[in-house]
């Protein structure tokens, strides 16, 4: 496949923004690993031909809340009323295998997160509970990206949580989640080069290993990202980005039976601003974007913040 220089480099970075995850989210606790609109990366559906290291450094903020109308399983009890304050910041890496097979590429990706997080009850029902841990590390064994054509481009991967973040099953505010996470994902670009338009989707389905520490087992979790974007001279792009996340079925095990499966989705929508260019010699790329959650269920509801940047080293 041919590409211009120009998005070859921003594929090559803006690739290692892909398999940032976040902790927030229905499931044990509200807590779960996606948050809305945060799954995605510009040119989510292209894997590089090249050979090179992708290390991008992403932080996400995010400030939700949970009714005092809602049930929710947390610290081993049933609770209403709940606000989050989460900053969730991950170093990730890919490699880029620069083998071509087919029209293939392939890369490997992994992430270490650093997460604080703030519980705090609406009506004192539960103690405040806060704290600065390690969360639970990203890894992408194979990404498997496929040129369908030269303007259509997708990706396969299988994203995986281990169990590595701190984890309590009396605290609030944990930053892992005590489970083995997997997460066939599909991802896939169109590019509209006469417009200097793009076009990318990722969607992805959860699947959690039970809780040892209190028997309960999240339902898998459906997670699809949307964003079109468009580029401008100088190397600045601006778009807008959605993410639609629902619970499949309902929760077992431990004290979900008590609040119905705790089942939710969210809606969110909201804007993005790009820029890829070069420090130096090396190929750098920046993403920030806001996301605002609505239609929201069973979910902490709230606003996220997304900053993202990226280098490559070939």
């Amino acid at each position: 496949m041919r590409r211009t220089s120009t998005s070859l480099l921003a594929a090559l970075t803006c690739f290692g923004a892909l398999g940032a995850s976040f902790h927030a989210g229905a499931t044990e606790g509200g807590i779960g690993r996606p948050i809305t609109g945060m799954q995605i990366a510009p040119y989510a559906g292209i894997v590089p031909p090249t050979s090179d290291w992708i290390v991008s450094l992403n932080t996400i903020y995010y400030e939700g809340s949970v009714s005092a109308s809602k049930t929710l399983p947390i610290a081993g009890k049933v609770t209403v009323g709940l606000d989050y304050t989460v900053s969730y910041t991950l170093i990730n890496a890919v490699k880029t295998w620069g083998i071509t097979a087919g029209g293939w590429n392939f890369a490997t990706s992994f992430g270490v997160p650093v997460q604080y997080t703030d519980v705090s009850s609406f009506h004192g029902l539960l103690p405040n509970d806060h704290g600065t841990q390690f969360a639970d590390v990203f890894f992408s064994p194979v990404v498997a990206g496929y040129h369908l054509t030269k303007l259509d481009h997708v990706a396969l991967s299988v994203q995986i949580y281990a169990p590595t973040g701190a984890y309590s099953p009396d605290r609030l505010a944990n930053a892992g989640q005590n489970t083995w996470t997997f997460t066939p994902t599909i991802a896939y670009t169109h590019l509209f080069p006469a417009a200097n338009i793009e076009f990318s989707l990722n969607y992805g389905l959860e699947f959690y290993t039970r809780n040892g520490a209190t028997q309960y087992h999240n339902a898998p979790v459906s997670v699809l990202d949307v964003l079109a974007l468009k580029r401008f001279a100088g190397g600045w792009g601006v778009g807008i980005i959605g993410g639609y996340i629902q619970q499949v079925g309902n929760d077992t095990g431990g004290i979900a039976q008590l609040t119905g499966g705790a089942q939710g989705h969210a809606v969110g929508i909201g804007p993005m601003v790009t820029w890829t260019g070069k420090i130096d010699r090396t190929p750098v790329a920046a993403t920030l974007r806001w996301v605002n959650e609505f239609n929201v269920s069973n979910r902490p509801k709230g606003n996220a913040v997304q900053l993202t940047v990226n280098a490559t080293f070939q």
